[in-house]
């Protein structure tokens, strides 16, 4: 599917500074990309969940919350933050800018480059379930806990930019069930009717 070019750089730092729903939306599209000694991979951003941070109960940070594992979340913007989920990698954005923790998680990925790459570190040969999920996506590109507040700025993990999708759908965030209202804010982004989102659900609206 095409192999690396000198077009795929790391978007500046000010892409990331844009507020946390506008970065969520942003990001769709865009091309996350991670070097490592096994090779280069990359995958198309196709599902984001925004969590902006001190007054959102399902976010890592919220009531100013600050820990080992968020730290990061309190940094500058365009930071990695990543946390482990049932021995699952995450990977997230770090947003919001300093003493504003907020993140954006990355759900799903469409696979670009370094597929044979892919398949081998999932033990998969189906496209769709090399990607299509927050652990998943990691697991495929390399990611782990040692790139946690590495800036998407320098190799060998960053993001780049990608195509635009057509339409973007707006719903609800997934796994948060026990956070009272913040539940039903439409903060989960997708690029609508892609196959690689990890679960397709009714969309609170389109962005057309």
């Amino acid at each position: 599917m095409g192999e690396f070019t000198k077009e795929i750089v790391p978007l500046p730092l000010d892409f990331y500074c844009l507020p946390t729903l506008e970065l969520a939306k942003a990001l769709l599209g865009c091309l996350l990309v991670k070097e490592t000694k096994e090779g280069m991979s990359a995958g198309y951003i196709v599902e984001t969940e925004a969590y902006i941070g001190p007054s959102d109960r399902a976010a890592h940070s919220y009531n100013n919350r600050r820990t080992r594992r968020t730290e990061v979340m309190f940094q500058r913007s365009g930071l990695v933050y990543t946390y482990l989920m049932h021995t699952h990698c995450l990977f997230n954005v770090v947003s919001g800018g300093e003493d504003h923790p907020a993140a954006v998680l990355v759900r799903a990925l469409e696979p670009k480059f370094g597929l044979e790459l892919m398949k081998k570190r999932r033990g998969k040969e189906d496209l769709p379930s090399l990607t299509n999920g927050p652990g998943k996506l990691t697991k495929s590109l390399g990611i782990t806990m040692e790139d946690y507040g590495h800036p998407l700025t320098l190799p060998p993990l960053f993001i780049s930019k990608g195509i635009r999708p057509e339409s973007i759908s707006a719903g609800k965030r997934i796994g948060i069930d026990k956070t009272g209202e913040a539940r039903d804010y439409p903060w989960r982004f997708w690029v609508t009717n892609n196959q690689y989102v990890s679960r397709h659900q009714k969309s609170e609206y389109v962005i057309v």
